[in-house]
């Protein structure tokens, strides 16, 4: 296991080193436009060759890129060109804000996934329709539409919740409750829908298996069949679609968050990219892809325990 384990995460490490190579290179090409945006109409070719070379972005993209890796190692992401503030802080707030809705909406479309996958594979028949027709819904109706419709009934029509804004949790936990209720229910519906058909596919697939009808002839009873030994077995596959639900989860709170004015991470990387802000960028690009380094790497351990064979074919 600690083999199949630093094998892991020396892919991690290589995707991460390669990942932030293409981002940086292919920021480089704007620079030059950035730096004239900041200059406004005192921009020259020479004023702006200045600046470049003030920041070290006058050298091969390749030394720049080293140099930046290194302080990145070093806890330095550099600060950000519009407020002076080092990355390595201005993003860990916003980075809570998004996983305030996102793990929530992860943990309850877990449950809800688990249970309507199983109901589906087990009872099969008008059951099991009536259970895809919902992961149908789940599918076809965009977060973005949830959100506008939860947030006409329940904001404005009813007014139980906020229709925009955040509550910091240490301020007022209550009203940071309500802020993220709305914008939960509609990331965790289409992650629900996307485990649950994962999950009823390879529960069908095991309650079909041998094991499963000699466990049913011994008169193990259905709920000890289908909960204890089906189930587990069918994790592996659903714990894979479990990490790409929370990945596209990540990226789906980009647009929630604008909806409902949330200042988290995808917000924040929205108004970097627009205003061309290099440094902050490139640290949301280390936090974005270890994130995902990170949940990839923790769904295969978890393949793996489950499931000794996958750490030989990993």
């Amino acid at each position: 296991m600690l083999l199949y384990s630093a094998r892991r995460l020396l892919a991690g490490f290589v995707l991460f080193v390669i990942v932030a190579f293409i981002t940086y290179w292919l920021l480089s090409f704007s620079f030059d436009s950035v730096i004239a945006a900041r200059l406004g109409a005192s921009a020259t070719p020479e004023t702006i060759a200045e600046v470049r070379a003030d920041y070290g972005l006058d050298r091969p993209v390749v030394v720049q890129y080293v140099d930046w890796l290194a302080g990145v190692f070093q806890g330095d992401l550099g600060r950000s060109f519009y407020t002076q503030e080092p990355v390595i802080d201005a993003i860990p707030p916003r980075l809570f804000v998004t996983l305030s809705i996102v793990v929530p909406a992860l943990i309850i479309a877990t449950i809800i996934a688990v249970f309507l996958g199983t109901f589906a594979a087990s009872r099969g028949g008008g059951a099991d329709k009536a259970a895809q027709g919902v992961m149908l819904f789940g599918y076809l109706v965009p977060n973005l539409l949830i959100a506008i419709l939860l947030t006409v009934v329940l904001a404005i029509n009813l007014g139980w919740l906020p229709a925009t804004g955040y509550v910091r949790f240490g301020d007022d936990p209550a009203g940071w409750l309500k802020s993220i209720t709305i914008p939960v229910i509609a990331l965790f519906i289409g992650g629900a829908a996307n485990i649950a058909n994962q999950v009823r596919g390879t529960m069908i697939d095991e309650l079909r298996k041998d094991y499963v009808r000699t466990l049913r002839t011994r008169g193990v009873s259905a709920r000890t069949v289908v909960y204890k030994h089906a189930l587990r077995n069918a994790a592996g596959p659903a714990l894979t679609v479990f990490g790409l639900t929370f990945i596209n989860m990540f990226g789906g709170a980009l647009i929630i968050e604008q909806v409902f004015a949330l200042p988290g991470f995808g917000t924040f990387s929205f108004n970097s990219a627009l205003q061309g802000d290099f440094p902050v960028l490139m640290g949301l690009t280390v936090f974005g892809v270890g994130m995902t380094v990170t949940i990839n790497l923790l769904t295969d351990l978890a393949n793996g325990w489950l499931n000794p064979k996958a750490r030989i074919y990993a």
